[in-house]
């Protein structure tokens, strides 16, 4: 996993200590297959994605920007910054750890700094998992990816309460109320 991804060994733009002044809205778009648009077409290449990728920032108005030390551009996120394309488990139980790769290259171990939340959808009554990767942002965990996810699921109980929840760096992330998934799963 760690030789795919594109940034393996390489440290980040320290976005979050630039505070430049807003130079107006872009009209760039992340779709929410993880699509970069740039005024209505495709950024068909890679590296120009993940360049792109590296000077993102979340503020805490809800607005994301692509930042450098001299200008702050707002774009436009339809769902999540990132896609988690790729997943990575080691070890059991409390010791578990679930690694994912995303859509530009970041590798992030889920844990304490890097929570997953798990939303509701209530349009299709589906589940959609996020991982926070840096700052603000997430990462969609991409469907195949999350089916590999509830693989390592497991009965806990959560306030004493039967959840259905999976496990890494010693934190647990509870996906559903465990009747709920005995309902979905009759």
């Amino acid at each position: 996993m760690i030789s795919r991804a594109a940034r393996a060994g390489k440290g980040l733009p320290p976005v979050e200590r630039w505070n430049p002044d807003f130079c107006g809205d872009l009209d760039m778009e992340i779709k929410a297959d993880g699509t970069w648009f740039y005024l209505g077409t495709p950024i068909g290449r890679a590296p120009l994605v993940q360049l792109f990728s590296t000077v993102l920032r979340k503020d805490a108005d809800g607005k994301t920007y692509l930042v450098t030390p001299v200008e702050r551009v707002g774009i436009r996120v339809v769902d999540a910054h990132f896609v988690a394309v790729e997943m990575n488990v080691t070890g059991e139980g409390a010791g578990q750890v679930l690694t994912f790769r995303t859509n530009v290259g970041d590798v992030v171990e889920a844990g304490p700094e890097h929570p997953l939340r798990f939303v509701d959808e209530p349009e299709t009554g589906g589940l959609k998992p996020y991982l926070l990767v840096r700052g603000r942002l997430e990462a969609l965990v991409a469907r195949p990816v999350m089916y590999e996810l509830v693989e390592y699921g497991e009965r806990v109980e959560i306030d004493g309460k039967a959840t259905f929840a999976v496990r890494s760096k010693g934190e647990v992330y509870p996906v559903m109320p465990w009747d709920r998934l005995e309902r979905l799963s009759a």
